[in-house]
């Protein structure tokens, strides 16, 4: 005889036999998880048959049944599990019967000290309180026979199901506030360090909610991984019922360890990192499902009227976000012309899109993507790191996209080292989130404080990696500085730019920790921090850094109170590392491609263009992959040659993320005649690189044509500027942050140095352009560059005589261009 089949036997002889049989079950160390939640549901089901059977018998009852509904329902029953049951009869039997049925079968229940929660219904009462209470509607969709009449419960399940289905469009909504609200007050489950199995959100609940919409027939939740996740979940919980002797959903500090022992695994963290996979799984299918949920409803509520106007289904409406990436009915799917396993870089091209626009990725889509996608190669291309920097860049936007991406595995295939924080859980209370979650909530923190920096690309980065040295053992910034070496160079920056980052990580509790914890009095605090920072760059980096760790963290991390002394720390250094002047770089010498269009240029007296394809190593048929354009200008100086070229180019859909321009003087012999008597010796110089914003790349004779009516003033850029931005009016997406213009007073000597940071936006280099002409200044270079979504540009200007502007009309000319921007 198998141990269940003894356990049933002893079952049947009455409460006291259940009650052995079921503590036996329950000791069992051989069985658990899903086979022991089956056996003592079974065991149950035996044990109520024959009572209720007896009763039926001797309250003189037909036309009667016991159904196990809820948790029951569908046979998870934990040690101390609620027995959820209904007492469900025709109505042909006495009230005097019926309630003396009822108590031959609740009072063996509660004499055993098993909780209950019961009811009595006939199949009308049954689906009238469904109609009415949404909860009681939920436990009947998992309404199970137990004993009695099963014609019965087969009608009251068909038709409670029927019901549901018919009122899905009314009930998913108040389903789905239901959860939100449920979320509002327990939490992330993902995050807590006390997690409530059940009722935090990516818990219990929301994996039987997801059962609910299945069943509607209007949307299914997504099956990868949810089974094993509600099944970790549960067998957490039979754990913390087990060792606590109570029927307890909250998975407390001083029950971690214990449940963990009961479950096999090494310790607490362990046992969490388990558990927030878990709820994370679950959290992510709630996010896809009632996404979906949200558009079929809305579609079924517009399409008849649609119907009515056009006779046909419509068409979807598919409007571009990028190369290969748009956006249909909310979501952002791929072009049908996308071909993911040939363009390595789409799956961080459609991430930063989405996220830049403020829309989520379409399931369809990130799976597409990550079954499709290739390793990227090492170094990564320049566009793969720029895509990178962008989706960091944009904000509160950022998390559901990354999770998206991290949900099919693409994060740890880009970034190796995330697979040892991700889900990590932090002791300290301080913190809100786990370490992973911390990384990037960070870096949406930082993406508010990029025009405080001069390279927003480095802070993003910093903010991603700053903690990822806590998947190894002893500190985690020493650990932290060689993993983000290494991530830095597979990302493919610059041997420089790669030990800024590995400071910057090594470092980034240096200004909080001394800020709050030595005498800033004391010179050697201030000495010792500044030999640590080495300069001024990487000061401002690590300040922006501090602030964002800190407000990542959670509400106790940060303060006014930190803040000033972070920032008395930080003028003191700075003071320290500006003993030498920051010295202007000395122009390099034009290639000889570039001397010869300004030759040209100066022999006809008009603009001449030379348009690069850029290409990274050829694929596996041989091709090269187009990742940009380098276009060269030569033209006279002249007044408005700044605005008029950014203008055409934002009116090409080119967006520009790196240029140069400097003046250069040729010998007057090779001028063109003016006729006055005199030569035009001084030609500028524009070195952009381009990229298409999406289709293909305008042709050099187009956009020399349109170059050369912008300075005739025939073509009137700010007008059609704005005719295309009302005609495709701009997302919500990214709310950025406001554009900061200062003056950098010790950066030159020779020119007064402007520097714009800002949103990257169409017409933005434009913008600049014209204000600077509007202040009458004269344009020695600049220096313009686009890092992720952040422009970043510095504009070396003189008066008429070619001398820097005073003080008073620097800040003025700061204030004009700012304003212009905004």
């Amino acid at each position: 005889m198998t141990s269940l089949e003894e356990t049933t036997e002893q079952a049947d002889s009455g409460p006291s036999g259940y009650a052995a049989a079921r503590l036996r079950l329950l000791q069992e160390k051989a069985r658990s998880g899903p086979p022991r939640r089956a056996a003592l549901a079974g065991l149950t089901d035996d044990w109520l048959n024959a009572l209720f059977t007896t009763a039926a018998l001797e309250a003189g009852v037909r036309g009667a049944a016991l159904v196990a509904v809820g948790g029951y329902g569908r046979g998870e029953l934990s040690p101390r599990s609620d027995l959820d049951l209904l007492l469900l009869h025709d109505g042909k039997s006495g009230p005097a019967a019926i309630a003396a049925l009822a108590d031959r079968v609740w009072y063996p229940v509660w004499d055993l000290g098993l909780a209950l929660d019961h009811s009595v219904r006939t199949p009308a009462e049954a689906r009238k309180t469904a109609a009415e209470d949404l909860k009681a509607q939920l436990g009947l969709l998992d309404a199970r026979h137990v004993a009695g009449d099963l014609g019965l419960v087969s009608g009251v399940r068909t038709a409670i199901l029927a019901d549901w289905r018919n009122s899905a469009p009314k009930r998913l909504p108040e389903l789905d506030e239901l959860c939100r609200e449920r979320a509002e007050r327990q939490g992330e489950l993902q995050f807590l360090l006390e997690p409530d199995l059940k009722e935090a959100r990516g818990g219990l609940r929301d994996a039987t909610a997801l059962r609910a919409v299945a069943a509607s027939w209007v949307a299914d939740a997504p099956r990868e991984g949810l089974y094993d996740a509600r099944r970790r979940l549960l067998d957490a919980r039979d754990a913390l019922h087990l060792t606590t002797g109570r029927a307890t959903d909250r998975l407390a500090l001083q029950e971690q360890d214990p449940v963990a022992a009961e479950l096999g695994l090494l310790d607490a963290d362990a046992l969490l990192r388990q558990v927030y996979e878990a709820a994370r799984t679950v959290s992510y299918a709630s996010d896809v499902t009632w996404r979906e949920v949200n558009r079929v409803l809305r579609s079924r509520a517009v399409r008849p009227r649609l119907r009515a106007m056009l006779g046909a289904k419509p068409a979807p409406d598919r409007s571009p976000l990028a190369e290969g990436v748009v956006e249909q009915d909310g979501e952002v799917v791929l072009a049908r012309t996308a071909r993911p396993e040939r363009d390595l870089v789409l799956p961080l091209r459609a991430a930063a899109a989405a996220a830049q626009a403020g829309l989520p990725i379409s399931l369809h889509a990130v799976r597409r993507l990550a079954a499709a996608a290739k390793p990227l190669p090492v170094p990564w291309p320049a566009e793969a790191r720029q895509e990178l920097v962008t989706l960091l860049g944009a904000g509160e936007s950022t998390v559901p996209v990354w999770e998206a991406l991290e949900a099919e595995g693409l994060i740890t295939q880009f970034l190796p080292d995330w697979e040892r924080v991700r889900c990590r859980p932090q002791r300290n209370p301080v913190h809100t989130w786990t370490v992973d979650r911390h990384l990037v909530e960070t870096a949406v923190q930082a993406s508010s404080l990029t025009r405080r920096v001069g390279r927003p690309d480095l802070l993003l980065i910093c903010a991603l990696l700053h903690d990822i040295g806590k998947g190894w053992p002893g500190d985690h910034s020493v650990a932290g500085e060689v993993i983000a070496r290494d991530v830095a160079s597979r990302i493919g920056f610059d041997r420089e730019d790669m030990a800024v980052i590995a400071t910057v990580v090594r470092h980034h509790l240096l200004l909080i920790d001394t800020a709050t914890r030595r005498d800033l009095d004391d010179p050697a605090t201030v000495s010792a921090v500044a030999s640590r920072v080495g300069s001024l760059a990487t000061l401002e980096l690590l300040h922006a850094l501090t602030e964002a760790d800190a407000l990542a963290t959670g509400p106790a991390a940060w303060s006014s109170w930190r803040a000033s002394l972070v920032n008395e720390l930080v003028a003191r250094v700075a003071a320290v590392l500006a003993g030498d002047a920051v010295a202007e770089p000395e122009p390099a010498a034009p290639s000889a491609e570039q001397e010869r269009l300004a030759v040209e240029a100066l022999r006809t007296g008009g603009p001449v263009l030379a348009l690069h394809a850029q290409t990274e190593a050829p694929q596996d048929d041989g091709e090269p992959e187009p990742v940009g354009v380098e276009l060269l200008i030569a033209l006279p100086n002249q007044p408005g040659v700044l605005p008029a070229a950014a203008g055409v180019l934002a009116l090409h859909r080119l967006t520009v993320r790196a240029a140069d321009l400097r003046a250069v003087e040729l010998p007057a012999e090779l001028g063109k005649d003016t006729g006055q008597g005199t030569k035009t010796t001084e030609v500028l110089l524009l070195s952009w690189r381009v990229a298409a914003e999406y289709g293909s790349l305008p042709q050099a004779a187009r956009l020399r044509a349109d170059l050369v009516r912008a300075l005739d003033g025939s073509l009137d850029i700010p007008s059609r500027l704005a005719e295309r931005e009302a005609a495709y009016p701009r997302r919500r997406g990214v709310t950025a942050p406001p554009p900061r213009v200062t003056v950098a007073p010790t950066a030159s000597q020779l020119a007064t140095v402007i520097e714009v940071r800002a949103q990257d936006a169409p017409g933005l280099l434009h913008r600049i352009g014209r204000a600077l002409e509007e202040a009458k200044v004269r344009v020695r270079s600049a220096h313009v560059s686009t890092l992720g979504a952040n422009a970043v540009d510095a504009f070396y200007v003189t008066n008429d005589r070619g001398r820097p502007l005073p003080e008073r009309a620097a800040a003025e000319l700061a204030r004009a261009v700012e304003a212009a921007l905004r």
